[in-house]
């Protein structure tokens, strides 16, 4: 089990970097801008959730799809992140993705 653990990590990590740096964008840079954002939850947001819930390439992507559907003609509103039918990974309090604990140990 400790093998697919690791590869579990070894999988997930560019996912992690994606959310590390969404994370450090999400402190320093998105509160200067201050709450301007059309949509609900925020576009930095929205991608966030989106990498956690997609993994990085398809995540950045659905990202970038919302960045260019906010304008100032926009209607905005809700638009939350399109949920996957099965999960196989979960999401810790800091926001990184590890494989799922099994209750052992």
């Amino acid at each position: 089990m400790a093998v697919n653990r690791v590869i579990a990590t070894i999988v997930l990590f560019p996912r992690n970097m994606g959310v590390l740096l969404l994370r450090a964008y999400r402190a320093v840079i998105s509160p200067l801008y201050g709450d301007v954002c059309r949509y609900y939850p925020s576009c930095s947001a929205y991608t966030l959730g989106a990498v956690q819930e997609h993994g990085l390439v398809i995540g950045s992507a659905l990202g970038a799809r919302r960045l260019a559907r906010c304008h100032p003609w926009a209607e905005g509103g809700v638009d939350d992140v399109p949920l996957k039918r099965t999960r196989r990974y979960r999401v810790t309090s800091f926001g990184f993705v590890v494989a799922p604990s099994h209750g052992k140990g």
